[in-house]
């Protein structure tokens, strides 16, 4: 019983989560990459010239949500982030990966994802 009511709250927080929209392609995304697993699409508000969002398709709302079985999942993430940014030419110049977890750490959609920032001298600390 209880794997069914977690199993029904899983699809009411996918149902409001833009990422999950976006990854349903029921809201537009200029998409740069995507597999059966992740999705990367450019960020509608960019911080930097190049601004990339990879997302998993799953819905898993944070770093705090991973488990043992999504490890697979966030190397593969990685590997797909270091092949876009050869893709795009800024694997050379160098690019920031960055991940906000929770409200304190800045994360604004409720969706595991990072950002890949490239395009201009990025600073540290960075916030």
């Amino acid at each position: 019983m209880l794997t069914v009511e977690l199993y029904n709250l899983k699809e009411v927080l996918d149902l409001d989560c833009i990422f999950c929209k976006i990854a349903k392609k029921e809201i537009p995304a200029e998409i740069v990459y995507e597999d059966d697993k992740i999705i990367a699409f450019k960020d509608v508000n960019p911080a930097s010239p190049t601004h990339i969002l990879f997302i998993p398709k799953e819905h898993i709302e944070s770093v705090n949500f991973l488990n043992e079985e999504h490890k697979h999942l966030i190397g593969e993430i990685f590997l797909r982030i270091k092949e876009v940014a050869k893709e795009m030419n800024i694997d050379e110049d160098g690019y920031r990966i960055v991940n906000n977890c929770g409200e304190l750490g800045g994360q604004t959609v409720n969706h595991l994802h990072f950002h890949l920032l490239a395009g201009r001298q990025m600073q540290w600390p960075p916030g």
